[in-house]
């Protein structure tokens, strides 16, 4: 007997069947079939004639692969009875239930130990599949590792595309041949962290970042994850994601992956880019107020760090404001005896030795100047020298001789009473004062990996959300360090990087165009020195890569020269004048022919206009610039094209080009497929494009 079931949007099938009430498999996923495709037929043609001489049969390649059928690869469940005894489950079908566009089916193992149910979810705007696994167990079992429903890798790939990172330095793309064995990254941090972005993208042979085939992944929690991309001995290939393993600490009868998010694309990896950022902006972040426009950004920390003066810093607000700031966000050291990191993390009460009189100068000031007020927490940490860890050290989480991390403990989120000190604590800071925005820290990884923290943390972000409705939140753990859309889901914005230095960020930003839209994407403009790099940068290029996405400024204003401060105030204001289309606008990466160049094109939603970001990274190793391809225009349209910072062309820039003198009408059709030709220019530029239809 074969069962079988079908999930469509306009772009994609998934199809999974069961046969002899096993554990349902893929049996199809890519572009759209026919409605009148026969399934079952479709079912009965996946089938393979050769084992491979060792058994008489394949073993399905299941959502959830059994190790009890014999199974050659990586199992989809490892759990153990509450004797530490493996057990080695076997299911059958059980039961199914179909809604508009979702799926759950449920199997129950033959000795009725173990109920194992999948949901799969599709949305038909956004071509994302939402799938999740659940285990509930009749007595309480240890869990080693429960894979999301397992999704089938494309044969007809090379390779896979995974990414890794380092502090400064997130969102690096590995790219990894495909080969017998398995390709295993697990992230044993406890948070989502800078060096395994829980993220893959499978392209088929010859996809580029705007043709072809690929397949996109990303597993939505905090707490660190387990990735297998697996080719098993008879070719076929399987995709992987869930919680890190045995990270389940405590027996349970009930057990759950995060979303794992899985989408096909028909034109590359930026179908993929679409789908992802589309989906986390129109379906997971949640805004206080959609409405209102992205405001230009503050920060003070690269201004003062520790050091904290109200004369200076209501000074250095005006100058954020006369720039075009218009949120002003007090990063670390306004609380407790909080003067570097050693000290009073956990101390969440206003420092009255910098604030006599409280943060209401402050804010009072900030708001004057029309700009909204924000503040810095770390509530997940601790330090050993604060009030709160000698009235309860058994609150800090790991051992006593642990390695420190910033000079700081977390704080164990799986204690109620934690939750509660830190809502009280954190909440009457909220209401004593009127603040619209928080940046969230976690600038360490945990001593131990365990689930229960990711859930504390998530409860009380929650019920802080639920108290404090009109606070946005932004995520940022040394940086980019908790970035998944599973904090996503109550948070509004990231740091996607301690680093400010504009050229390491032109690549980070690129990169993370795969899953996170412009809206929720921190950027800022940088010290003239940066303080992670110690490059120099123009504030031309420096400028342009913050206005790339969620723009804001974090150095002392100060420091800029009337010239600087001039071209600062031009790039904002044009931000400001176009944010509301950019903000919906899909990010494309674009094909550049020259390596030295990392373009981006911004394409509002239904095409009436774009903007190309097209900055150089290093020296080209050629003399001439080459054509840059524009992607996804209307071949038998015509386009107005202008370059908004012709005046920025250097000396050497000697060639009589119609673009830096006037705007030109080019059809789609060529933007695509020759290209735009740029005018020279040096390394740590960037030239800005605007296109508008005609």
């Amino acid at each position: 007997m074969i069962r079988t079931w079908r999930l469509d949007d306009s772009r994609q099938t998934l199809v999974l069947a069961s046969q002899k009430d096993h554990l349902a498999e893929v049996v199809y996923w890519g572009p759209r079939l026919p409605d009148e495709e026969d399934t079952q037929t479709l079912t009965r043609a996946h089938a393979i004639d050769v084992t491979g001489g060792m058994l008489d049969a394949n073993p399905e390649l299941s959502i959830c692969p059994e190790a009890t059928r014999t199974f050659p690869g990586q199992p989809g469940l490892v759990i153990r009875d509450e004797a530490g005894r493996p057990y080695l489950p076997k299911f059958c079908f059980s039961s199914e239930s179909i809604g508009e566009n979702s799926l759950t089916l449920t199997f129950r193992d033959q000795s009725g130990l173990l109920i194992y149910c999948a949901q799969f979810a599709i949305d038909t705007e956004t071509h994302v599949i939402e799938a999740r696994a659940s285990i509930e167990c009749s007595q309480p079992m240890h869990l080693h590792w429960l894979s999301a429903p397992v999704f089938p890798a494309p044969q007809l790939s090379d390779e896979m595309i995974d990414f890794a990172g380092r502090w400064c330095g997130e969102f690096q793309m590995n790219r990894t041949a495909w080969s017998p064995g398995v390709r295993y990254r697990e992230n044993r941090t406890g948070r989502t962290g800078h060096e395994h972005f829980p993220g893959l993208i499978v392209p088929c042979r010859g996809a580029t970042n705007a043709t072809g085939h690929a397949y996109g992944f990303h597993y939505g929690w905090s707490g660190g994850h387990r990735m297998a991309a697996e080719e098993l001995p008879d070719g076929r290939r399987q995709i992987q994601f869930g919680h890190a393993t045995r990270i389940e600490t405590e027996a349970a009868t009930r057990f759950s992956t995060a979303t794992l998010y899985a989408m096909f694309s028909d034109d590359g990896l930026n179908g993929c880019a679409v789908a992802f950022q589309r989906h986390l902006r129109d379906r997971i972040v949640e805004f206080p107020d959609p409405a209102r426009p992205r405001p230009v950004h503050y920060n003070c920390w690269e201004a003062v760090y520790f050091d904290h003066n109200l004369p200076e810093l209501k000074d250095i607000a005006e100058h954020a404001a006369d720039l075009g700031a218009e949120r002003f966000v007090l990063d670390d050291g306004w609380f407790g005896m909080r003067d570097d990191d050693t000290r009073a993390l956990s101390d969440w009460e206003v420092d009255p030795r910098k604030y006599p009189d409280g943060l209401t100068p402050l804010i009072d000031h900030v708001h004057g100047l029309g700009m909204k007020f924000g503040i810095w927490f770390e509530p997940e940490m601790i330090n050993s020298d604060s009030d709160v860890f000698r009235a309860h050290p058994n609150w800090a989480l790991g051992s006593e001789d642990q390695i420190l991390g910033r000079q700081q403990m977390a704080l164990n989120m799986a204690l109620p009473e934690v939750r509660n000190f830190l809502f009280d604590q954190v909440g009457k800071v909220l209401t004593d004062n009127d603040i619209d925005y928080i940046k969230w820290d976690h600038n360490r990884v945990l001593p131990m990996p365990d689930a229960a923290q990711t859930r504390g943390s998530y409860e009380l972000i929650d019920r802080l959300r639920e108290a404090f409705p009109s606070v946005e939140i932004e995520s940022c753990a040394s940086g980019g360090g908790r970035i998944d859309f599973g904090i996503l889901g109550r948070t509004h914005r990231v740091w996607l990087s301690d680093s400010n230095d504009a050229v390491e960020r032109l690549l980070m930003q690129h990169n993370a165009a795969l899953f996170l839209p412009m809206v929720v994407t921190g950027s800022h403009v940088g010290p003239r020195t940066c303080h992670t790099s110690g490059r120099v940068m123009d504030i031309r290029f420096r400028a342009w890569v913050a206005a790339q996405r969620h723009m804001g400024f974090e150095m002392d204003p100060r420091e800029l020269t009337d010239e600087e401060a001039g071209v600062l105030r031009h790039v904002t204001s044009w931000w400001k004048e176009n944010r509301s289309w950019l903000a919906r606008a899909d990010i494309l990466r674009l094909d550049s022919a020259d390596p030295a160049v990392i373009a981006e094109q911004h394409l509002e939603q239904g095409g009436g206009q774009f903007v190309v970001f097209a900055g150089k990274a290093e020296t080209s190793s050629q003399i001439a610039p080459r054509p840059l391809r524009l992607t996804r225009l209307s071949p038998d349209q015509c386009y107005r094209i202008e370059l908004l910072n012709c005046g920025d062309a250097p000396g050497l820039s000697r060639g009589d080009q119609e673009i830096k003198s006037e705007p030109m009408t080019l059809s789609g059709a060529y933007l695509m497929n020759h290209g735009l030709t740029l005018p020279w220019s040096f390394p740590e530029t960037m030239w800005v494009v605007k296109g508008e239809l005609v």
